[in-house]
């Protein structure tokens, strides 16, 4: 049952964070997301980032509720969102972004989908007009070869 409840809190993490993507960060919280459509005024950070710390932030309060009685549901919950947080790192900003260069610009059908979806959303650097708002949710034709 563990394994469905850290199934469950990944994949909500994916839905939310589209439709919160879509319809907050290029919305009503669109001025301190377009720090992450425009270019870098230097620094490391940009203020887009704390939209990682909110999510990571609940993530935390979950497994640390989920562990005081055992482990019930909402550790697993929180576990799978901290899983999709660190899957997250690692393609957004590791490959795709490369705000740390480890890994190689990204390689492979699905890595390259993904990767070319990104792009595109980054095509527009304004509120609207933005497509692909998933990080894994991805539209078929991203994948197909061109």
């Amino acid at each position: 049952m563990n394994i469905i409840y850290l199934t469950a809190g990944f994949v909500f993490m994916e839905i939310f964070s589209w439709a919160f993507h879509k319809y907050i960060m290029h919305g009503v919280l669109w001025n301190i997301h377009k720090t992450h459509h425009g270019h870098s005024k230097g620094g490391y950070f940009e203020l887009n980032d704390i939209f990682s710390l909110i999510f990571g932030s609940t993530a935390v309060v979950l497994i640390i509720l989920g562990s005081i009685d055992g482990f019930d549901w909402r550790f697993w919950v929180g576990a799978g969102i901290t899983v999709y947080g660190f899957s997250y790192f690692i393609l957004h900003d590791m490959l795709i972004h490369r705000r740390v260069k480890v890994f190689d610009r990204p390689r492979g059908k699905f890595l390259n989908g993904i990767a070319k979806a990104h792009r595109d959303h980054h095509k527009s650097n304004k509120k609207d007009g933005a497509v692909s708002f998933g990080l894994f949710l991805v539209p078929k034709k991203y994948f197909s070869k061109d």
